[in-house]
């Protein structure tokens, strides 16, 4: 599956879009700039998440890829490699 079609994925850029929409709306009507900047660092931590996630879907298509489908006690392992990817 390409990362276009995961409706997860998708989801959460549309809603990151959105909520970077509204921040822009925020500036130009000269909202608080503490309110700003809780509502960037939000849309940052949403975009954040959402880069561990493409990054631990890709490093699954290639392990894929390489040595075909996955067993579920390996794929159980890889999201324990994506927990750990959001410190990086």
């Amino acid at each position: 599956m390409s990362h276009a079609a995961n409706p997860d994925l998708l989801n959460r850029l549309r809603r990151a879009n959105g909520h970077l929409a509204s921040i822009v709306k925020m500036v130009e009507d000269g909202s608080d700039g503490l309110k700003i900047a809780q509502q960037m660092q939000a849309v940052v931590a949403a975009l954040e998440k959402t880069k561990t996630l493409i990054v631990t879907d890709h490093i699954e298509h290639q392990l894929e890829a390489l040595v075909g489908p996955l067993p579920s006690d390996v794929r159980a392992d890889l999201a324990k490699l994506g927990a750990l990817a959001k410190y990086l």
